[in-house]
């Protein structure tokens, strides 16, 4: 299932990102993908929003994996634009998507392109920047993301 949306800026990529913390429930994978300044990170700021979430989200591009588990449900935002492809498998990516040491929680991952494997669900959402504003192109794998994709209409 895919939905295309264009947004003329970026506070409205930032709203989408809102709407999508008030909505999404734990266990939910982002993955996000689109050139640098298509608004990947602003999304997740947003994202962070509508969680509730009160610290300043910025991308982890050094650290890698940030977490935020003062929010609705916990935020992991990954940034894998310094690895490559094989260097992402090392941030065992999977123990957050499947809960499996940490609290179930929405998992964003930036660059999601490098990842050498994907869960079973999840929205990846393609950005792209252009003159008149931003595509967003959300795209659904597996049963509980087309749900969600559906819910959010």
């Amino acid at each position: 299932m895919k939905d295309v949306l264009t947004l003329p800026n970026a506070e409205a990529t930032r709203y989408l990102g809102i709407q999508l913390g008030r909505s999404l429930p734990a266990g939910t994978v982002l993955l996000l993908e689109g050139d640098l300044g298509s608004g990947k990170t602003t999304l997740v700021q947003g994202l962070g929003s509508g969680l509730g979430i009160q610290d300043s989200i910025e991308s982890p591009t050094f650290t890698l994996i940030n977490e935020y588990l003062d929010g609705r449900v916990p935020l992991y935002h990954f940034d894998l634009y310094r690895l490559e492809r094989s260097q992402t498998a090392t941030l065992y990516p999977e123990l957050y998507w499947e809960g499996l040491e940490v609290e179930p929680g929405i998992v964003a991952i930036e660059w999601a392109e490098r990842l050498p494997y994907k869960p079973h669900d999840y929205l990846e959402i393609r950005l792209t920047y252009q003159e008149t504003g931003r595509q967003v192109e959300l795209t659904a794998i597996g049963q509980t993301a087309q749900k969600l994709i559906q819910a959010l209409g």
